[in-house]
């Protein structure tokens, strides 16, 4: 009978090890609303006290936007956000969102869209504001991929 080679026995092994890992899911995606939470409209359902935040699309964002009673938080640098934002945006870049609640947002329930140019730092900024308690928050990726107009300052 012939043994089996160590080495190739190895790769085995690793590729094994590395499917495994990526078949769970990481990071903070969203799970499903509370049952209290049932019966709302799908894009007014509030955020699990457990801290997680909602990936939602641009096309579901702007929707919630004509709806209203949402802040449109824009997470991008100063200089990104003056070449061209969402009309009625708030700029509080990600670098700036810390250990303490940011004072453009001082309502922890109000309904936060949050988007950066891509979707990393939206994604980042997203998971910050959860730790600090904020129970609405939908990511909505990057501007890059906003279909709308924007306004320049």
């Amino acid at each position: 009978m012939k043994k089996l080679n160590p080495t190739l026995f190895a790769v085995f092994l690793l590729c094994g090890a590395a499917l495994a890992a990526c078949s769970t899911s990481g990071g903070t995606a969203t799970a499903a609303p509370p049952p209290s939470a049932q019966a709302m409209p799908q894009e007014a359902q509030p955020q699990e006290a457990q801290g997680t935040y909602r990936k939602i699309t641009a096309q579901e964002a702007k929707a919630m936007m004509d709806k209203g009673d949402v802040t449109v938080v824009d997470v991008r640098r100063s200089d990104e956000y003056a070449a061209g934002h969402i009309p009625g945006s708030i700029l509080v870049p990600n670098e700036e969102i810390g250990d303490t609640q940011p004072e453009e947002l001082p309502d922890l329930d109000a309904v936060l869209l949050v988007h950066c140019r891509t979707g990393i730092r939206s994604r980042q900024a997203s998971d910050k504001l959860i730790k600090l308690g904020y129970t609405n928050v939908y990511d909505f990726g990057g501007i890059a991929d906003w279909p709308y107009d924007t306004v320049t300052e």
